[in-house]
């Protein structure tokens, strides 16, 4: 069987080449843990908190400790999320959290608000983790666009006691309808 290099991968790979070695290490490009967030207060004018669904794809139990979103320039602050949350092996567990602002202080979000778009969920999985700011889907009816933010996620292994903790992206998935 012939394998071949196709040149999407190729610039991947040389791109991560010319990183120096810790940058390129410490950003997850796919992980194990994955988890989004959700609210009825996203484009509603209500007070409505926040819920967190986790899926664990390890062999081991995970406790996911924190979750921070890092300030999209110097001057932002990060936000920093306990979380605090058993997931089976294998299995999914939600937690209900008070309201959080994780919308301010980014130029993506803010633009994509002005603009009367509805934010649906904000997850660290997508179909293309490779789409950014971009609209994924356009149909004469609904659309989707993304916009992109380095969080830092820390989870244990609770069979082991290993603490995980890496830089991962996460998205911010709006939807649209459009009037026909």
């Amino acid at each position: 069987m012939r394998k071949t290099l196709t040149l999407p991968y190729f610039f991947m790979f040389v791109g991560a080449a010319v990183l120096p070695f810790s940058a390129a290490a410490d950003q997850q490009e796919e992980t194990t843990i994955k988890f989004a967030f959700y609210s009825s207060a996203w484009g509603e004018n209500t007070d409505d908190g926040l819920r967190l669904v986790a899926f664990n794809q390890t062999l081991a139990p995970i406790r996911l400790n924190s979750i921070e979103l890092h300030g999209s320039e110097e001057a932002t602050q990060s936000i920093l999320i306990d979380v605090d949350l058993e997931v089976p092996s294998g299995g999914y567990a939600d937690k209900e959290f008070d309201y959080l602002d994780l919308l301010s202080d980014d130029e993506c979000i803010d633009r994509t608000m002005l603009d009367n778009w509805k934010l649906v969920e904000i997850s660290n999985y997508t179909l293309n983790p490779s789409v950014r700011n971009l609209i994924i889907e356009n149909t004469d009816s609904f659309r989707i666009y993304q916009c992109v933010k380095t969080i830092s996620t820390s989870w244990t292994d609770l069979d082991s006691n290993q603490l995980f903790e890496y830089d991962e992206w996460v998205l911010f998935h709006f939807e649209t309808r459009r009037d026909l």
